[in-house]
């Protein structure tokens, strides 16, 4: 795997919410390390949790701000489709780790795309799901 990472919705949410200055800024520095590296990828699936956490269900954010915050995400990194096949290597991993589908579906694009990290607070931090490293870039 490559030294490319994939951003878990988390990142992308505490980069929003000023409600703990330490991980917004954790969160800001991960998004501008990755964009100017060119290391960073995410995925619509990603983008699409952002916007439900924080216009629904959080309410951080108001449905524009919402928007340009994605607008301003696609603009610092890659932005890859979830495929068909994704789907299947999620349920996959989903039997083989006892995952959260939606967390499956994060790790089987990252693969697919050859990320050899994923961000994220959502899983075990340091355990390999089928070659993908989870970091927890939040941890104490």
């Amino acid at each position: 795997m490559s030294g490319k990472r994939f951003l878990d919705t988390n990142v992308l949410i505490y980069s929003c919410d000023s409600s703990d200055v330490s991980e917004q800024q954790t969160a800001l520095d991960l998004i501008a390390e990755c964009s100017s590296q060119g290391t960073g990828l995410l995925s619509v699936e990603v983008l699409g949790e952002f916007f439900h956490a924080t216009v629904v269900r959080k309410k951080l954010l108001a449905t524009d701000e919402a928007e340009r915050a994605i607008l301003a995400f696609r603009a610092a990194m890659p932005v890859v489709s979830v495929e068909l096949q994704d789907v299947a290597d999620a349920i996959a991993i989903h039997r083989r780790y006892q995952t959260r589908y939606w967390d499956s579906l994060i790790i089987a694009t990252a693969a697919r795309h050859g990320c050899g990290e994923v961000l994220s607070e959502d899983l075990n931090d340091g355990q390999s799901y089928n070659g993908v490293l989870v970091s927890n870039p939040f941890r104490p």
